[in-house]
C-alpha cells in the first residue's frame, strides 16, 4: 500500500464556542482539543504523514505549544488556512508529498478511533472516496418557510456525515481544482467529489466521534475522556 497522509483542518474560529481563542486550543483535562486529535493520527501505524492547517497567526503557537510540546513527530508541515474551509483543505492537500491516500479530518473531532482510521484507508483504496458517519437518533423533518412541517424524512435512509473523509489523493486534489475553476462552494469534501462525478462510500463512524462546537461539548468531552480512557501522555 502507498503513502497515507492525514490533513487536519484547524483554521476555523468556532464562533459558536463563544471563546476568544480558536476552539481547538481550548483544554479538555489540561490538554488542548487539537492535541487529542493529532495524537489519534500520530498513534496510528497506518498514517505516514500529518499536515496541520491553521490560521496564519496561529502557526507559531501550534508549533511551539502543541506539535513540539507534545512531540507530534509525524507532522511534516503546518500550513496557512484560507478564507473558507474549502480553501484550507486545498492548501493542506498541496502540502502532502508523494501521497496515495489522504484522510481529511476536523481538528475539533478529538475522539476519532483507530478502527475508523483503518477502515477509511481500506475503503478509500477500494472505492476512491468514502466517509464515516452515523444514523440520526431523532426524527428529521423538513421545515417550510411558514414554520410548519412539510415532510418527515425516513430515518433509515439518513446519514450524519463525520470525518475523516478519505480519498485517493489525486481524485480529491483534482476535484478541488475543478470546483475552484467552476466557482463551486461546498462545506465538505465528499460534496466536492460528488460534484465531479465520484461516488462516495458511507461507512460506520461512531457516536463518540463528536465535533467540539459549543461550550456544552467541552463538558461532554471531559466525560468522553473518562469513558474512553484515552492516553493523556
Amino acid at each position: 500500500m502507498g503513502k497515507v497522509c492525514a490533513v487536519i483542518v484547524a483554521a476555523g474560529r468556532g464562533t459558536r464556542m463563544r471563546a476568544d481563542i480558536n476552539k481547538q486550543f481550548l483544554n479538555i483535562k489540561d490538554k488542548p482539543i487539537l492535541y487529542y486529535t493529532l495524537k489519534a493520527f500520530e498513534n496510528s501505524s497506518s498514517i505516514d504523514e500529518i499536515i496541520l492547517v491553521t490560521a496564519k497567526t496561529e502557526i507559531e503557537y501550534c508549533k511551539a505549544e502543541i506539535v513540539d510540546k507534545y512531540k507530534i513527530s509525524k507532522i511534516s508541515a503546518i500550513v496557512e488556512g484560507g478564507k473558507e474551509r474549502q480553501h484550507s483543505v486545498y492548501n493542506g492537500l498541496n502540502a502532502c508529498t508523494d501521497c496515495d491516500v489522504v484522510l481529511i479530518h476536523d481538528g475539533a473531532r478529538p475522539f476519532v478511533d483507530d478502527r475508523i482510521i483503518e477502515e477509511g484507508i481500506k475503503l478509500a483504496n477500494e472505492h476512491g472516496a468514502c466517509t464515516c458517519g452515523v444514523a440520526p437518533k431523532d426524527t428529521i423533518k423538513i421545515k417550510a418557510e411558514n414554520g410548519f412541517s412539510s415532510t418527515t424524512l425516513t430515518r433509515e435512509s439518513l446519514f450524519i456525515v463525520q470525518t475523516p473523509q478519505c480519498f485517493k489523493y489525486q481524485l480529491i486534489l483534482e476535484s478541488h481544482k475543478e470546483a475552484f475553476k467552476d466557482n463551486i462552494k461546498v462545506t465538505d469534501d465528499t460534496s466536492i467529489a460528488e460534484y465531479c462525478g465520484h461516488k462516495v462510500f458511507l461507512y460506520e463512524g461512531s457516536y463518540n466521534n463528536i465535533k467540539i462546537t459549543t461550550p456544552e461539548d467541552l463538558v461532554i468531552g471531559e466525560k468522553m475522556l473518562d469513558k474512553l480512557s484515552i492516553d493523556l501522555i
